[in-house]
């Protein structure tokens, strides 16, 4: 199975910066520090880092979709 989409939900987003630490080159903060998939990377970029990014989040504010 292959990474399809990373989204991140704003509304459960708590800005703990988990993602952006554990898969930088998927993840990134807004202004105010909740994260954000950067643009162009919603497909994962291949990073072997997003399902672990996916564990790390404590509020459970990303989602993977998988084909």
């Amino acid at each position: 199975m292959s990474i399809t989409r990373v989204s991140i939900d704003s509304d459960l987003c708590i800005g703990s910066s988990q993602c952006v630490n554990t898969a930088p080159g998927v993840f990134t903060q807004d202004d105010d520090g909740f994260g954000l998939v950067i643009p162009g990377k919603e497909d994962g970029a291949g990073d072997p880092r997003v399902p672990e990014a996916v564990r790390a989040c404590p509020s459970r504010a990303i989602s993977v979709e998988e084909d």
